[in-house]
């Protein structure tokens, strides 16, 4: 029994948690048109030339899809990706391990990037550009510099704030694209995608309705689409109808617009207790009881975006279309 157990556990491969529902190439990936081409053309001349992809940089939100791209480009070139994040990398020691053992062509894909300890990103510079590493051995009168030759690899970097990328490190990037929020249409296109990889029968409809209340975010929108599977099978037998998308949703308190229940207490925050503002953040953040740097990088640029409240020198202001959202009455 024991025998069996072990040969099974080396030779089965795990089974997945979920369906995967990163999309695989190019082709399957919608939405970024411009961002497409370019790395369609990015790649269709490295591999004409035999050569490694020149290092790419991805900017934008979360959930828009940076860490499907650096799979894609894997992918595409038939090479290896290493990924790893910017907060996990502390010392010179733990790059040094990752870059050594590169073959050519592969991918190091760092995820926040931004992140990165600025000791280390000196070392980056030259294994970037001339694609060799050099460390310091020892310390004190014993220290001496060791130069390592690396193979021609590809950074891959991603972050959400690219402003905090030193102008040294950006333009060491042949290639920087920053990710747009998507439109409705497209998130449909990738929610019909999903539905078939997860078995879903929901029609047009549905989908749409999901949609829209996904705040332009493809992770949000398959996230959505999974809970609305769940409460179906619950509560309808598994049977996804218009009726149960709403149900489902509504549940989570997301209304059409995609605001959820902590959008809404912001703007009745400003609007209620400020008389529409202006309020400073801290004033919202301690209103709402949440960490003034989760308001500002998390809820409040969807909020921007698309309308709902506007930055002004003196502080937060709501706008008629938030008094017209929660059916309030401006009395300014």
């Amino acid at each position: 029994m024991t025998a069996n157990f072990v040969e099974s556990s080396f030779c089965q491969q795990d089974i997945p948690f979920e369906v995967p529902l990163r999309p695989q190439g190019l082709d399957e990936f919608c939405g970024q048109d411009s961002i497409k081409d370019r790395l369609s053309i990015l790649i269709q001349a490295a591999k004409q030339r035999g050569e490694a992809l020149g290092h790419c940089l991805f900017s934008g939100p979360p959930g828009l899809g940076k860490t499907t791209l650096a799979n894609i480009l894997a992918k595409a070139m038939g090479s290896q990706i290493v990924i790893t994040s910017g907060p996990v990398l502390e010392k010179a020691g733990d790059l040094a391990g990752l870059l050594t053992n590169l073959k050519a062509g592969d991918i190091l894909f760092i995820d926040e990037l931004h992140r990165l300890n600025r000791t280390l990103e000196e070392y980056l510079y030259s294994a970037m550009e001339d694609f060799v590493l050099d460390i310091v051995i020892d310390s004190g009168p014993s220290a001496r510099s060791v130069r390592l030759p690396l193979p021609p690899f590809t950074l891959v970097g991603a972050t959400t704030r690219s402003g905090l990328i030193s102008a040294p490190m950006r333009s060491r990037f042949s290639m920087s694209s920053r990710l747009d929020y998507y439109s409705n249409e497209t998130l449909s296109l990738i929610l019909q995608r999903t539905s078939r990889i997860l078995n879903l029968h929901i029609d047009e409809e549905g989908l749409t309705e999901v949609a829209k209340r996904s705040r332009g975010t493809p992770r949000i929108a398959n996230n959505l689409l999974r809970w609305v599977r769940d409460y179906a099978q619950i509560y309808h037998g598994g049977k996804i109808e218009v009726s149960a998308v709403k149900q489902a949703l509504e549940m989570l308190a997301v209304d059409e617009c995609g605001l959820d229940e902590m959008d809404k207490k912001i703007l009745e925050v400003i609007i209620d207790h400020h008389q529409g503002g202006p309020v400073g953040l801290n004033a919202i953040a301690a209103a709402i009881g949440e960490e003034k740097s989760t308001v500002e990088e998390v809820y409040e640029p969807y909020l921007v975006l698309k309308g709902f409240i506007k930055r002004t020198p003196r502080g937060r202001e709501a706008t008629e279309l938030a008094y017209r959202h929660l059916n309030k009455i401006n009395g300014a």
